[in-house]
């Protein structure tokens, strides 16, 4: 059964099971190991049991630390893996002997101390934040999994003038499909027969279902809405809009400039120097101590390389992100990993999505304008004939007169394909719909109602009219609007100087329309973007050197969302937005964006003071243990004050990122 469930699993899946797997087991295994070092260390074979403690570690779970080590240096090249190899071995290695032969050093006059504490610790804390990077990453393929599921399994096609369905594997392009209402649409293509009205929010991020007959282009993952329809198959697999989205996204996350650690720079100068102190360290006290220069040598040499352990060094960047993780998620703002926390610090430039990002996503009624008197029995009757649909725009006039809604008279509803619904009560027709509609039925419209539903339609809003059989009641004005937290977010980000673009894939127009409201420049507005669109922009902007953060909420927006350097989801949008973005806005709100920026520059600040804190022990920590003070004192110290530095160091990066949990906006 193991094995079975083990071939379901990708080999991201495996790689990160392992990962967990190492990171438990090692912390299980340093629980025990801490406390015989530092309550029974004295006790009868405790050197013997803290061997056994920490060799699983080290030479089991901690084993890749050594190989990539080894690799690295075929290559002359170093890293943190390095500097974790070095020091870990290095205590290990002297721990063994000094358990094994402990009267080298005892014959002598000195104590024979272990360090299987040091050694072990140390992997288990890189193995910790190295699983907790790769677990963000995951949701990236969770989200591709979302994507593909948007596909639906099987298909019915017209083969032979039969209809037959099978799976969707075995499609062609020039096969005749056919999909029925709530339905996803399987593949790409053209409509042959019918006409319905699709829902694409995956590509436009539109909310309002769109009108489609015979020779209009379909899409793959959209939803038919309302009636049967027949298409012809254009485009398969990959080659398909969906099939594009999710390539996107798995190039994104394979291309993504990586953060280079400034550990990992560190460390390409930081080994040399410490193998070229050793090594000094031996030979001076070999050549110049009068009685056993070669055993001082050899414990000083040690000191020195245990003194290059990384613990602080390891931890000076994972508990600043995880203190401003914590921090985050306590106001609203829920950060996966480490990438997006840095990086905010260093934006230039801010793309946002128009729908459901800057306006609210959801359709409302703006105004409504009587033509005839207005009565409850009027009113009864439209909110009647709207109950019969589940459109979003009829949704917005039900909520509009929901709190009002009296009187429900008898009727019979029915819809007139592609222009809207027909009421009949026992005296009187009415229609609700469009222009077209209206046209259809002969009813006329006056200069002045002409004018009004032209100025309201410039304006970007969706325009329903309620007519009698006669005459227009009443003409009902729908439309999107911006949210009121997003006016400030946008101001403020102007006035901190960043660069403001907004994507949409609605018309022009529109976009113009809400840039202006919001206070964004015209030519930063691109409209009409498809999915590919966006993440073409926002590489086009990483080329031209910005570091970029994009906010979106729906699918259409996930292939920018992992191109991205910082990316950002609404909290109210799609699984698929949130899984592939590295922060999630719980309340939508676009404010939350200039506290992520603000928090950034808190936890890269205090990353940098723990790397200085981190390397002033270290370096003044080597300089003692080498014996720089002997000449001074006649004292030298042994590896034990190595150890003690080891826990200063570490303790006061663990406290300066625990203060970052309290630290103030736009503290100093």
């Amino acid at each position: 059964m193991a094995s079975s469930n083990n071939r379901n699993l990708s080999a991201f899946d495996i790689e990160l099971t392992i990962q967990k797997r190492n990171s438990i087991f090692s912390m299980l295994f340093c629980v025990p190991l801490v406390f015989i070092a530092l309550f029974l260390r004295d006790m009868p074979y405790s050197n013997y049991m803290m061997w056994a403690l920490a060799t699983p570690v080290v030479m089991v779970f901690g084993k890749q630390f050594f190989i990539i080590a080894f690799r690295k240096i075929r290559y002359f090249t170093v890293n943190m893996d390095t500097l974790v190899a070095l020091s870990t071995g290095t205590a290990y290695v002297v721990s063994v002997f000094n358990t094994i032969y402990p009267s080298f050093w005892t014959n002598r006059g000195m104590d024979a101390y272990v360090y299987f504490e040091v050694s072990a610790i140390v992997v288990a804390f890189v193995l910790l934040g190295r699983y907790l990077e790769e677990k963000a990453k995951s949701n990236t393929m969770l989200a591709i999994k979302k994507l593909i599921g948007l596909q639906p399994r099987v298909a019915r096609v017209v083969r032979n003038s039969e209809v037959i369905e099978i799976p969707i594997r075995d499609i062609e392009i020039g096969d005749e499909v056919i999909v029925r209402p709530g339905e996803h649409i399987p593949f790409d293509g053209k409509i042959s027969k019918g006409s319905t009205f699709i829902n694409e929010s995956m590509i436009s991020g539109e909310p309002l279902p769109v009108e489609k007959g015979e020779g209009k282009r379909v899409y793959a993952g959209t939803i038919n809405e309302v009636n049967s329809f027949h298409f012809i198959v254009r485009k398969i697999g990959r080659d398909s809009l969906l099939g594009q989205v999710v390539k996107m996204i798995q190039e994104a996350q394979s291309d993504k400039r990586q953060v280079q650690k400034t550990v990992d720079k560190i460390s390409k100068v930081f080994i040399p120097v410490i193998g070229i102190v050793a090594v000094i360290t031996f030979f001076v006290w070999y050549t110049l101590a009068e009685n056993d220069g070669f055993i001082h040598g050899a414990m000083s040499s040690v000191a020195v390389l245990i003194m290059a352990c990384p613990c602080a060094l390891g931890l000076a960047t994972p508990t600043a992100i995880m203190a401003g993780i914590d921090k985050g998620a306590g106001k609203g703002v829920l950060i996966k990993g480490s990438e997006a926390l840095i990086n905010a610090a260093e934006l230039s430039s801010v793309v946002l999505d128009k729908t459901g990002t800057i306006t609210e996503g959801v359709s409302k009624v703006t105004h409504m304008q009587w033509i005839a008197r207005e009565t409850p029995e009027l009113k009864g009757i439209l909110y009647g004939i709207e109950s019969y649909s589940e459109h979003p725009l009829a949704e917005a006039v039900k909520v509009y007169l929901r709190d009002e809604m009296r009187v429900k008279p008898d009727m019979k509803v029915s819809s007139l394909s592609g222009s809207g619904l027909m009421g009949e009560t026992h005296f009187e027709r009415y229609y609700v719909g469009t222009t077209k509609l209206l046209e259809e039925q002969n009813i006329m419209l006056t200069e002045e109602q002409k004018k009004w539903i032209e100025r309201e339609t410039d304006n970007s809003n969706t325009i329903v009219l309620f007519a009698s059989q006669s005459s227009l009641l009443a003409i009902i004005s729908i439309a999107d609007k911006v949210k009121h937290t997003s006016l400030k977010a946008i101001d403020e980000m102007i006035s901190s100087n960043l660069d403001l673009y907004m994507l949409t894939g609605d018309s022009k127009r529109s976009g113009d329309l809400i840039a202006k409201q919001v206070g964004i420049a015209m030519e930063r507005v691109e409209a009409g973007a498809s999915p590919v669109d966006k993440a073409l922009f926002v590489k086009k902007l990483q080329a031209n050197g910005e570091v970029v953060a994009m906010t979106g909420d729906g699918i259409n927006d996930a292939g920018a969302l992992a191109a991205a350097d910082v990316s950002i989801a609404m909290g109210q949008g799609s699984d698929i937005a949130m899984e592939v973005a590295q922060v999630t806005i719980a309340s939508s709100d676009l404010n939350k964006l200039l506290e992520l920026i603000d928090l950034s520059k808190q936890a890269v600040r205090t990353i940098k003071q723990n790397l200085f804190w981190a390397f002033i022990f270290n370096i003044i920590g080597i300089l003692v243990v080498a014996g720089i003070i002997f000449p001074f004192s006649g004292i030298q110290l042994s590896p034990v004050v190595a150890e003690l530095v080891i826990v200063l160091s570490t303790t006061s990066v663990v406290i300066n990122s625990f203060i970052l949990r309290y630290k103030k906006k736009n503290a100093v």
